[in-house]
């Protein structure tokens, strides 16, 4: 049989045959086609390899013949065995979010992490500075202090001085005789109107400061100058060169209540604590006692809680720290240059730092855990500590001679320091102090909007 023949039968067939069915029988029997390197291309149907490639599988995939109950088993097997994807690695949609037994936030609960304070700025140089002509450079007195009505007094030789901080004006309280001068010590009552002066004469002078009206003198408790004085309450503590400690009650007229007998010399430091239960003195015998108020007694001579003698010079700083009631910091002189902190409960010494120069005058910061100190020889200068690391925060320096007296503002927030170089400076060294937070309510009581059965 001849190719002409061959050719015509089979385009006979192929009319009277599906061309799926026809082309895989000629693909079967032809040996046309046994050679798969060199293929004879005119024997290729193109047409039916792109049928077989495109639409030629669909009867198998979607057979004709199919029932409900078998698309719905299809169905179910599909599902179990995971088949009703193209690919296992699709990229085409995210994978649905999983449904959370336990919300996230009760497993997890936020960290409520303390937010860091910004570093405060402390000014290197005073903010203000006033004239203090005719201060007596003597370092066993104490002539400065800052009331509670915002009011500074100073003893410039002979004559007490007024400062008011809100409205910068000044004004003359009082100024002694020659004979009975010069002023020794200045202390304002807590009131803030009420003023204390010691004078070089041993009497003491209580004076007010809203009519400039002298009240009252206490005379007979000392045999010297009294160099310093401290307030609780009423009870009027002085102190003198005689070494002898008084209580004074000012609003009696026998006003010596209590004595401290204790000081082998000058007492030139007095404070209170916060509570009034203790008193601390320092003395030019290099000592510090604290004193109790349990202790006392009105018919002999009080004896003291804990005598310190860590010291080996002069001690005039004292403080008491504003936020740990049984600690008190305390500084000596040239020969010491320490500033030494002591549990007031046991009587033991914390810490010790030498400072390298005479420590004149201490102060706590009452909105952070700091102290400052002013010093003498060589540098003049205030230090700012971080306690109690005790580590610098900042060197103050503007006085040319020795830094004598410190206090501090009723908000305080300024520190004002008085030299031997008849200056008085404002530092304003503290900084302002965070907004108090409101306290929480406590609880309400359970149904308190209901009426009570009696």
């Amino acid at each position: 049989m001849d190719a002409g023949s061959w050719s015509q039968s089979s385009s006979s067939k192929a009319k009277s045959r599906s061309p799926l069915q026809d082309r895989l029988i000629r693909r079967k029997n032809s040996r046309e086609n046994l050679d798969r390197f060199i293929p004879n291309r005119s024997a290729m149907d193109f047409d039916f390899a792109h049928y077989m490639l495109t639409e030629g599988r669909k009867g198998k995939e979607n057979p004709l013949v199919s029932s409900p109950s078998r698309e719905a088993y299809q169905k179910q097997l599909a599902e179990a065995l995971n088949m009703n994807r193209t690919r296992i690695l699709a990229f085409k949609n995210k994978p649905p979010t999983p449904v959370e037994l336990i919300p996230d936030h009760i497993l997890n609960p936020p960290l409520h992490t303390k937010s860091t304070k910004p570093k405060r700025h402390i000014p290197q140089s005073s903010e203000r500075t006033l004239d203090a002509p005719d201060i007596v450079d003597d370092f066993y007195l104490n002539l400065l202090d800052w009331g509670s009505s915002n009011v500074i007094s100073i003893a410039l030789g002979n004559t007490v001085y007024l400062w008011n901080a809100s409205d910068s004006s000044t004004s003359e309280l009082v100024t002694v005789d020659e004979g009975d001068g010069p002023v020794t010590s200045v202390s304002w009552a807590p009131d803030g109107r009420h003023i204390a002066i010691g004078l070089n004469n041993s009497h003491v002078q209580l004076w007010d400061s809203t009519s400039n009206r002298l009240l009252r003198t206490l005379k007979g408790g000392h045999r010297g100058r009294v160099g310093s004085l401290a307030w609780n309450n009423h009870i009027l503590t002085t102190g003198g060169l005689d070494g002898r400690i008084i209580n004074n009650d000012v609003r009696i007229r026998s006003n010596i209540v209590e004595t401290y007998r204790g000081h082998q010399q000058e007492v030139c430091g007095l404070k209170w604590s916060s509570s009034g239960q203790q008193l601390a003195s320092g003395g030019n015998d290099n000592l510090v006692h604290i004193w109790d108020n349990s202790m006392a007694s009105s018919s002999s001579p009080t004896h003291w809680l804990h005598r310190l003698e860590d010291h080996i010079a002069a001690v005039k700083a004292l403080a008491w720290c504003p936020f740990q009631g049984n600690l008190i910091a305390t500084g000596g002189g040239g020969s010491d240059q320490c500033i030494k902190f002591w549990n007031t409960h046991t009587g033991a010494c914390i810490n010790s730092v030498n400072t390298g120069s005479q420590v004149c005058a201490l102060l706590w910061n009452k909105n952070e855990r700091e102290l400052l100190s002013s010093h003498g020889f060589t540098q003049n200068q205030l230090i700012l500590w971080k306690y109690p690391s005790m580590v610098k925060m900042a060197e103050l320096t503007g006085h040319s001679s020795r830094v004598l007296h410190m206090t501090q503002s009723p908000d305080g927030c300024t520190a004002a320091s008085a030299a031997a170089d008849e200056t008085l400076r404002f530092w304003n060294v503290f900084g302002t102090p965070e907004l108090s937070k409101p306290k929480p309510r406590a609880n309400p009581e359970p149904f308190a909007h209901i009426n009570r059965i009696r």
